[in-house]
């Protein structure tokens, strides 16, 4: 196996890695994201936690947070709730960040 062989392989593990990070970080964000969510709507226990796991799987949709954030919104909206696109969209990003360093802290 040539060098360049060798590196073409490392390179491709590394994407793998990365992209298996980069879903593991999305899935635990969304997880928090939910209970933060479930907080603001009132709800508790199962509730909260069906409630989070539906982001989850609202982030399944498409590519991107854009299904997450609509989801939010609708749902912050049916509840009256006046919850700005900025504070959303910031919770996103800073409960992102925090899942990556887990992840990364762990393995």
């Amino acid at each position: 196996m040539s060098s360049f062989d060798k590196r073409e392989e490392g390179f491709e593990a590394k994407f793998a890695h990365d992209e298996t990070v980069r879903f593991k970080a999305h899935a635990r964000r969304n997880r928090a994201l939910g209970i933060w969510a479930a907080e603001k709507l009132g709800l508790a226990g199962d509730e909260a936690a069906a409630y989070a796991r539906s982001l989850i799987e609202a982030d399944l949709e498409e590519a991107g947070d854009e299904d997450v954030y609509r989801k939010l919104k609708a749902d912050f909206d049916a509840k009256g709730l006046d919850i700005s696109e900025h504070r959303i969209r910031r919770t996103m990003e800073e409960l992102l960040t925090e899942a990556i360093a887990q992840i990364k802290s762990v393995g």
